[in-house]
């Protein structure tokens, strides 16, 4: 091995003779010896910066070896004059160790810290400078548009500038209480709105992301006290009421009509529109009426959620769409006048025999779900859902055990409740849904521990009691459909009425407990010297809805009705309860605490729940 290849020689010799100078020179000595310095035997290896020109002249220095060769130039890195000439204002030498082209992007980082400082004043005054700066802004890269509009390059510049100007608002969303009404003042606000009709889409982008911001609930900051929370509020309803005055909602939609999301920029643009839609919804959820009637918004997010491609627009746009929709009427019904309700079955459908790929798909789906269910709210929708086979897809979803099973069947119950839902459950008969509902009902077809079938999902039970309980109010008596639901009770040794029973016993032990919760309240009022008001007593009732109480009614007002309609199903389950020292008497009393707390919708024509459950308490002859 020659260790010479692995170690290089330095270019000069170590023991070269060098100009060398004492160990404290003077400072006439210093001055001699760059006298002595002959121009042609230099090399310049640094000058004085900016900050140092009352010193003169940049200074040099050379080094040589002994054959006199100068080996300057390859000493600096990169060749880099400053590298290592900068000094203090005494001449002493400070290397910095930089090269050129490292000391350009420095500079670059502190005219950009320099930017940053500016932008950290968020005070009155720092924020109408920033206003003022964007108004002179925007009237230069008019000017300029209008005076050269077949020439890009004479107006580019200022669209530059626009685009910081309008970026540089994006902090203003930490000072709402300050800034707001500043931006309000100064009517920048339909500055900005009115640029949202700019030739430059990326304009546009800029003014919805600042839009995005400045609206979002959490502006000013979700640490801010009590009283900056008031006041940030406040002022986010006064820029609120500015930008709906300015017409926002109608240049936001016809942008969105503009945007191509096939480039980033573009797609980014239209989440933040979203977002800002989003946004307005949710400070003043009145404008979702306005939002679909007076804009083409509908239209749109309908064929966007219809998208073959899965991406974060298209989600946003299924969240968006299932706030409209939820506890609107007015909506709803534009939304089947739309074709809205095939649009979602024929999205909807893509899941029927797969799952989706991760969790952003997921919730996409169950948004979609939670649309078609707020739909179903409309009778008028109902038929819709019907003439475009919703039931038969919601069975044949039913039947793969996917996760759209679970969505399928909280559909069949939105669309099969009330007098309205007849059609949907003569549907949901005729195209077999008996036999897969009753499958899942028993926890038959999944995974089964210790060879005993499992009881479906607690929200699954629920949605399964509810279709039943439609069916026995909605399929007439002495039919072909009503029969076919009762012999399901009857098949198997009254198997479905085994599991009612013990769907029956977890609810009661659920309510226990409850009950024990609220009696611990009452007391704590008495011991406290209140009383209790109807208000309380409301909550109460609810708390034990929650707590097992509507999954007792609903078991119960099922019992009800085969009891009263088979004489073996009767004689079963009283010696089933029998078993457990109950018997009908507390079903009846159930159904009794049901129908006190019911609100009446029924029009006196036999039709309304009230009317069906006192005919069940009446049949079951126990007072």
């Amino acid at each position: 091995m020659d260790i010479d290849k692995l170690f290089k020689v330095p270019k000069y010799p170590v023991g070269g003779v060098k100009r060398k100078m004492p160990d404290n020179p003077t400072p006439e000595m210093l001055k001699r010896m760059r006298m002595d310095i002959e121009p042609d035997d230099t090399a310049v290896v640094g000058t004085t910066n900016g900050s140092h020109k009352d010193k003169g002249e940049s200074r040099a220095a050379a080094v040589h070896d002994e054959t006199g060769e100068d080996v300057s130039d390859n000493f600096a890195p990169g060749g880099d004059a400053d590298y290592f000439a900068e000094e203090d204002e005494e001449g002493r030498f400070f290397g910095g160790g930089l090269t050129a082209e490292q000391k350009e992007i420095l500079n670059i980082f502190d005219n950009a810290s320099g930017d940053a400082q500016y932008m950290e004043d968020l005070s009155a005054t720092g924020i109408r400078k920033l206003l003022l700066k964007l108004e002179r802004t925007v009237n230069k890269n008019q000017e300029q548009r209008s005076k050269y509009p077949d020439d890009p390059t004479k107006f580019i510049e200022s669209e530059a500038d626009l685009d910081s100007s309008i970026k540089s608002l994006l902090p203003l969303a930490q000072v709402p209480a300050t800034a707001y009404p500043e931006l309000i003042r100064s009517n920048t606000v339909g500055l900005l709105v009115g640029l949202l009709s700019h030739e430059n889409a990326d304009i546009v982008i800029d003014v919805v992301e600042v839009f995005h911001e400045l609206t979002d609930e959490d502006a000013g900051g979700e640490d801010a006290d009590e009283e900056d929370s008031q006041s940030n509020s406040e002022a986010l309803k006064s820029l609120v009421e500015a930008l709906l005055e300015n017409s926002i909602l109608d240049l936001l939609v016809e942008n969105l009509q503009r945007l191509n999301e096939d480039e980033e920029s573009d797609r980014q643009g239209v989440f933040h529109m979203l977002g800002t839609f989003e946004n307005l919804l949710s400070f003043n959820p009145s404008l979702a009426t306005q939002l679909v009637s007076k804009t083409n918004f509908l239209p749109w997010v309908l064929g966007r959620i219809q998208a073959k491609r899965f991406d974060e627009n298209r989600a946003y746009a299924a969240e968006i769409l299932s706030i409209l929709l939820q506890d609107n009427q007015n909506n709803r019904q534009a939304l089947g006048k739309t074709d809205g309700i095939e649009v979602l079955l024929k999205v909807l459908s893509h899941y029927r025999k797969r799952d989706p790929a991760d969790a952003d798909e997921t919730e996409f789906m169950e948004n979609v779900f939670d649309s078609l269910c707020s739909a179903l709210g409309e009778p008028s929708n109902k038929e819709l859902f019907i003439q475009a086979e919703g039931p038969d897809l919601m069975v044949l979803m039913m039947k793969e055990k996917l996760q759209s099973c679970s969505r399928a069947i909280k559909t069949l119950d939105f669309a099969m409740s009330g007098s309205s839902g007849t059609r949907s459950c003569e549907a949901f008969i005729e195209a077999l849904g008996l036999k897969t509902l009753f499958s899942i009902f028993m926890g038959k077809g999944a995974k089964k521990k210790n060879s005993t079938s499992v009881l479906p999902a607690s929200e699954d039970t629920s949605h399964i009691l509810g279709i039943i309980s439609s069916l026995f109010s909605n399929i007439a008596s002495e039919t072909p459909e009503r029969i076919r639901l009762l012999a399901k009770f009857v098949e198997n040794g009254y198997e479905k009425v085994d599991r009612l029973l013990e769907i029956r016993d977890n609810a009661r032990t659920r309510l226990r407990a409850t009950e024990k919760q609220i009696e611990a309240q009452k007391k704590e009022l008495i011991e406290a010297g209140e009383e209790t008001d109807p208000e309380e007593e409301a909550s109460w009732y609810l708390q034990r809805l929650e707590g097992g109480l509507y999954t007792l009614q609903s078991v119960d007002y099922v019992l009800g009705w085969v009891a009263m309609e088979d004489d073996g199903i009767r004689a079963h389950l009283s010696k089933m309860m029998d078993r457990k020292n109950q018997s009908l008497r507390d079903i009846v009393q159930t159904l009794k605490i049901y129908m006190e707390n019911m609100d009446e919708e029924g029009s006196g024509d036999g039709s309304s729940q009230t009317v069906i459950l006192q005919g069940l308490i009446e049949a079951l002859n126990v007072n």
